[in-house]
């Protein structure tokens, strides 16, 4: 197949696409500067422009560019970044897809932040969207996909949850007060993490890419863990302790009341209910066995 993926750079991105060129498919960069090459192609988010031409023939595009949220605080003019980055690159990809004249199938990421702050109700793809900055962001991110399903397009929203990758992503930040011995739980440790193994994210767009019958929003989530639970875990894999707990007023302190609210002290408990009927086969599907992998 050939597949154009966006934010190959990326964790993710990067996986996938060594991934796919592994089993023999033909793997265009969606870059934002002249395009090197054949193995290239150029398009700019903030000014929604794709090289339309250079897509010719791609069997689907894998859209995950979008900017790191926990990069910064949440200026007024960082949230303002962060929802264009998606929202602007998305109405870029979906419009592409539209003018082409065979319809690649669009996989454009999305992520469990739409649910917001919802403690302990289990979330699966028929849960609505809640509050919050993050929740906003992910239903306009997911609406702005529609140019492409007005034009017949499959089009897929994998929400991807928290990703334990071996090299970079959020553990690499989470792991290393542990392995400086003052890890600890953040506030009082009951909120919710929704995790997913980086193999198992590729896997599932992989499966997204091959399955004409999936189409619209799944949950891209392994299983939820309490952050207590996901605390001790870490600390096992890590051989570290754990007892030195970061009290919501220093998680606000550190990194700015509105981010430490929706993305360290919030709870989402989601299920992946469609891959499960789907038959999905995870290769992580136990925390420990995730994070030894990741620590190794």
């Amino acid at each position: 197949m050939k597949i154009a993926i966006t934010g190959s750079s990326g964790l993710v991105g990067t996986a996938l696409a060594k991934a796919l060129e592994a089993r023999g498919d033909v793997v265009l960069r969606l870059v934002r500067r002249d395009a090197r090459g054949p193995g290239e192609v150029r398009w700019s988010p903030s000014t929604r422009e794709v090289d339309v031409a250079g897509l010719a023939g791609v069997d689907a595009i894998v859209h995950l560019a979008g900017e790191n949220i926990a990069d910064g605080r949440w200026t007024d003019a960082r949230k303002r970044s962060i929802r264009d980055s998606r929202v602007d690159g998305t109405h870029a990809v979906a419009r592409a897809v539209a003018a082409l004249g065979t319809r690649p199938a669009l996989i454009s990421a999305s992520a469990i932040g739409i649910y917001g702050d919802r403690g302990d109700e289990a979330l699966t793809e028929e849960a609505l969207p809640g509050s919050g900055f993050l929740a906003e962001v992910c239903v306009a991110w997911e609406a702005a996909a529609d140019e492409a399903r007005a034009a017949g397009a499959r089009v897929v929203h994998p929400r991807i949850g928290v990703v334990l990758a071996r090299d970079g992503g959020a553990l690499a930040k989470m792991a290393l007060p542990f392995k400086l011995g003052v890890g600890g739980v953040l506030g009082d440790g009951r909120q919710y993490m929704s995790w997913v193994h980086l193999d198992d994210v590729v896997a599932m767009l992989v499966r997204a890419i091959d399955d004409s019958t999936i189409e619209g929003a799944f949950n891209a989530v392994t299983g939820a863990a309490t952050n207590a639970e996901f605390t001790k875990a870490l600390g096992r894999a890590l051989r570290r302790p754990t007892f030195l707990p970061v009290p919501r007023f220093a998680a606000k302190l550190a990194f700015g009341s509105e981010l430490a609210d929706e993305a360290l002290l919030a709870s989402a408990k989601v299920v992946p209910e469609r891959l499960r009927t789907l038959g999905f086969a995870w290769r992580f599907a136990e925390l420990d066995r995730a994070l030894a992998d990741c620590v190794a």
